[in-house]
């Protein structure tokens, strides 16, 4: 029986895809801080977009084992499986 993709399988595409985030984010927020006048370091800047990939990942990781607990449940449903 299909059971849907596998936890380490999502945890390895939340990465991937939050780690092209982040490095996608950290660019935008190195060109887009200061046009808005706000002034900070690399550092800082590393820190604020570690934070939110964390953030990210955690997020990415319930959502995505969220939709396929109800994959699982709809496919369990349409092929009468308790």
């Amino acid at each position: 029986m299909y059971k849907g993709q596998s936890q380490k399988d999502t945890i390895i595409e939340v990465l991937t895809n939050v780690g092209i985030g982040y490095g996608w984010a950290l660019l935008t927020q190195l060109i887009v801080f200061p046009l808005v006048g706000i002034d900070v370091t690399l550092g800082t800047n590393i820190i604020i977009g570690l934070f939110f990939t964390v953030s990210s990942i955690i997020r990415g990781y319930v959502v995505r084992r969220g939709f396929n607990w109800l994959h699982v449940r709809k496919l369990k449903r349409q092929m009468n499986v308790p």
